[in-house]
């Protein structure tokens, strides 16, 4: 019984030092530019309608329907997101190039070119799942 709880406290004691030292917490704050998004956003996606052709976006460039590019509200400008619609399982890769409005409560608002890719100009809304694939702020 002795032999017992001898072994099984030091298989909790070295399994305890295997965890911490295969996972080492983080010290003080991470910044958020240095923080990555590993996990995926699932949410409401619509898109821009044709009276902002031309305007120009939170980037500073003018929003083309033509273009692959998105707006996304907790994402850095520049990042590259694979957006995937969850119905049709089609995908699209846009930039991120605008902001939503902070009321709105959709997770992407996609260039009209890149919501005709992923099958739902007619409908108007996708249920879509959003994955960071490239954040050009942490590569800065």
């Amino acid at each position: 019984m002795k032999n017992r709880a001898c072994l099984l406290a030091l298989l909790l004691i070295t399994s305890g030092a295997m965890m911490a030292t295969a996972q080492p917490r983080p010290r003080g704050k991470v910044s958020a530019r240095k923080q990555k998004k590993t996990t995926a956003q699932y949410g409401t996606a619509s898109y821009y309608s044709n009276k902002f052709q031309g305007r120009p976006t939170a980037s500073g460039e003018p929003y083309d329907k033509e273009k692959m590019t998105c707006a996304h509200n907790s994402l850095p400008i520049g990042t590259w997101v694979k957006v995937t619609n969850m119905r049709n399982k089609r995908t699209v890769v846009v930039r991120v190039t605008d902001r939503l409005h902070h009321s709105n409560q959709r997770v992407v608002d996609l260039s009209r070119i890149a919501a005709s890719k992923l099958g739902y100009v007619k409908r108007g809304l996708a249920r879509v799942k959003v994955e960071v694939l490239y954040n050009y702020a942490s590569t800065q």
